[in-house]
């Protein structure tokens, strides 16, 4: 009934139109057209002052607004130091200008680690978006401010406390768990197939920085009760893990109206993320094996298809090379 309603609407416009559009010159048609891409244009991109279109240059010397804070025992209160640094003189990234930062005032605190994004310790507020500062370029802005991340309790300057964070991390059991195993863990590998290995990816790349976390609404909201983004992406990693066999275990303690529902599809997380992953669409599809509209399919290999001992697998192999060499 509704598609037939829709139809009608769109004949009777259609029959309305088609005589104004006909009468109209090819000439006319072709000016109004010109006329409608040039307003589009004008309104997306407006004429820059100074009738330059090169974009304006910044120079090298910046202010840095630095959120300051000694910690609970210093009894002092926040506040926002200001620095003035010359960053032609330091490397390209935000974590670069932090050290030198570092350089002119030695007690000033924050996490560092790898410089490669794959650690997360260096994780901050850059004007007020998240980000790993070892990865992240410094913004052509003459005054830059960094916060820490919010959401957070601060234990000194943009040192925060992960505590609350790595618990409930740790909550969802982070490690493969196996009931069939015939030896003890560690003794072979178990096998996997590439298409099941392939279900994670966007979801090992977490390094756990906590940016998404801390850039969630319902995680603000709810920080005690709701694991947040990072948490439940890895929970849907093990989740779908072929070589699991705690998978029921998983879903049942995840059945609850705050831990995994709580989650509004904001996608803040998706943004934030440094890595470029989208939490978002694994909680959605974690919430789908929770209340069972989906199935964990069965692994396409035998995880103990290596475990065969002296009968083939990584076993005979490692054997067969060790008589080679002998040999």
């Amino acid at each position: 009934m509704a598609t037939s309603r829709i139809y009608n609407c769109v004949l009777y416009f259609k029959s309305l139109f088609n005589p104004i559009l006909k009468s109209w010159s090819p000439k006319l048609l072709a000016h109004h057209e010109t006329t409608c891409i040039s307003r589009r244009y004008s309104a997306k991109c407006p004429p820059m002052k100074g009738g330059s279109g090169a974009p304006k240059k910044v120079e090298s010397r910046r202010l840095f607004k630095v959120y300051r804070y000694g910690g609970i025992a210093s009894k002092e209160s926040p506040k926002m130091q200001t620095f003035e640094l010359d960053v032609s003189k330091c490397g390209p990234m935000v974590l670069d200008a932090m050290i030198k930062l570092k350089d002119m005032d030695p007690t000033f605190s924050f996490r560092r680690s790898c410089r490669e994004g794959i650690c997360g310790s260096c994780a901050v507020c850059l004007q007020g978006h998240n980000c790993l500062a070892c990865i992240t370029a410094i913004p052509p802005a003459k005054t830059i401010t960094l916060h820490p991340l919010p959401h957070m309790y601060v234990l000194r300057d943009l040192v925060v406390d992960m505590t609350h964070f790595l618990d409930q991390y740790n909550s969802i059991r982070p490690y493969l768990i196996r009931k069939s195993t015939p030896r003890s863990m560690g003794q072979f590998q178990y096998a996997q197939s590439d298409a099941d290995w392939h279900k994670f990816v966007g979801l090992y790349e977490c390094v756990l920085c906590a940016c998404c976390a801390t850039s969630c609404p319902s995680y603000w909201w709810n920080g005690r009760r709701f694991l947040g983004p990072a948490s439940l992406l890895h929970a849907y990693r093990w989740v779908v893990d072929s070589r699991d066999e705690d998978t029921l275990n998983r879903l049942c303690e995840l059945r609850d109206d705050f831990k995994a529902f709580r989650c509004h599809t904001i996608l803040n997380c998706a943004l934030a993320c440094p890595k470029g992953l989208n939490p978002g669409l694994a909680i959605a599809k974690l919430k789908r094996l929770i209340t069972g509209l989906d199935k964990k399919p069965p692994p396409e290999m035998d995880p103990l298809k290596l475990s065969g001992g002296g009968r083939g697998g990584l076993e005979s192999c490692i054997a067969k090379q060790s008589k080679k060499k002998k040999c």
